[in-house]
């Protein structure tokens, strides 16, 4: 009974403690190197080392601002000295007539051990530390808030233009296999003495050309998807294969476009505010730098004094004191007044680069704002285009084979076709990446993976 309660309740620790070892744990890669966007981000967001440096110096943040908090804890120090007289010093004495005679006091081996210890009280120092702990605490969480939304937008539009080459890879081979065919087509017309060899000879050429921008499209994959990998902080030897939805794609391609912008979601003036803070506390610190420090002390000293250097620590002497100590600046040459004009200035630039960025956030906002809207028409207007485009190559391939199209209607149908299908696909991603730099203008991009 005794092992089933302690088995119940390592099992129940376990549980427990589980989220925090699945965070404490790196993220590993998908098993067959496949990824959804959302794999992406949160991989990145384990592994990206931008991100990592981002926490490591949360970290180094915080124990600097433990370091400076310590000055208000006492601070205890233990002194030991030994010391042996070759020749022990003189003082002067007046003997019994008035007349001063030198003699040599003490003895030859002296020891003290000693105990001290201080306590602050009062002191401008630590009250700047104590003072700007929050708000610099606050700056570096924000520094890693921002690095992460910049981790999110770039590895969420490299993952786009993966997608974009991709599908791009797609229609040029769809198209190689349609012109592969117009060139059976064309060269067995012209073996019967149908057509002239200008139709075939045509068709080859748009064949070579295609099976060139096949050629460069796969080396863009490669080159694209390395990018992405750098972006995810993934090994290069590492495979990676983009997973997607063109479905949800296309829905993902919606955002309400009448939100209007609220400058205090942005992080950098999240970052501007904070950082104001931290100036108004360094004001603080210089504007009542003329007060005086004050501290309390305490010490006990254990003396230990003898000729005979085996018996210097037979017999002890102790003593011991407690006091106050007040320290009071009297005149600095101004510098107090100066370093105090100096953050006030700073603070004033601040409030400046607030106004800039609040200006900045409006004007990125209203630039990615016209450019959704611009690329959302483009992706409508490819949809209609592209369902044009292959009725149309359809019906004239249709009747190219009855002999009532010439194949320059093929041609230029198939390559209206093509066309489309590369500027579909093109404005679909094109909106998708717009989309999250609309987000992100807007501070709600999502960043929690």
């Amino acid at each position: 009974m005794k092992k089933n309660k302690q088995a119940l309740g390592a099992l129940l620790a376990l549980l427990l403690l589980s989220p925090w070892l699945a965070l404490a744990q790196p993220s590993a890669p998908p098993t067959n190197g496949e990824y959804t966007l959302e794999e992406c981000l949160q991989f990145a967001i384990q592994n990206q080392p931008l991100l990592r440096q981002a926490r490591i110096d949360e970290e180094t943040n915080e124990a600097n601002i433990r370091i400076g908090l310590s000055s208000w804890l006492p601070q205890l120090s233990l002194n030991a000295t030994g010391q042996h007289y070759f020749q022990l010093p003189y003082t002067v004495f007046p003997n019994a007539e008035g007349v001063n005679v030198p003699r040599q006091i003490g003895l030859q081996n002296t020891s003290t051990i000693g105990l001290a210890a201080t306590q602050a009280i009062y002191n401008n120092d630590v009250r700047l530390a104590l003072r700007s702990s929050r708000p610099s605490r606050q700056l570096y969480q924000q520094n890693s808030t921002d690095v992460r939304i910049d981790v999110v937008s770039n590895v969420s539009k490299a993952f786009y233009d993966v997608l974009l080459s991709q599908r791009q890879l797609d229609v040029l081979s769809e198209d190689i296999v349609r012109l592969q065919r117009s060139l059976r087509d064309a060269k067995a017309r012209y073996d019967v003495g149908i057509v002239d060899k200008i139709d075939y000879k045509q068709a080859e050429i748009l064949l070579n050309n295609s099976i060139v921008a096949r050629k460069q499209a796969v080396e863009a994959i490669k080159s694209k998807s390395a990018y992405l990998k750098e972006l995810m902080g993934l090994a290069g030897a590492q495979p990676l294969a983009l997973q997607y939805d063109t479905l949800q794609l296309m829905r993902d391609a919606v955002v309400d476009t009448t939100v209007a912008v609220d400058p205090a979601n942005r992080i950098e003036l999240q970052r501007l505010q904070t950082q104001k803070a931290l100036q108004e506390a360094q004001i603080s610190y210089y504007r009542w730098g003329f007060l005086p420090s004050l501290s309390a002390f305490g010490n006990y000293n254990a003396a230990f004094q003898n000729n005979n250097f085996g018996d210097l620590y037979n017999q002890r002497f102790p003593s011991s004191y407690a006091g106050l100590q007040l320290s009071l600046p009297i005149f600095q040459g101004t510098r107090r007044l100066q370093n105090l004009r100096r953050v006030r200035l700073g603070d004033q630039r601040i409030d400046q680069d607030i106004v800039a960025a609040r200006n900045r956030v409006n004007t990125e906002f209203e630039q990615a704002l016209a450019s959704y809207k611009g690329y959302y028409v483009d992706y409508l207007i490819g949809q209609r285009n592209l369902a044009l485009s292959k009725e149309v190559y359809s019906v004239v391939n249709l009747q190219y084979r009855e002999g009532i199209k010439t194949y320059l209607d093929v041609i230029v149908a198939q390559t209206t076709l093509r066309t489309a299908q590369l500027n579909y696909y093109s404005a679909l991603f094109q909106v998708l990446s717009s989309k999250v730099d609309l987000l992100r203008a807007q501070g709600s991009l999502p960043i929690q993976y």
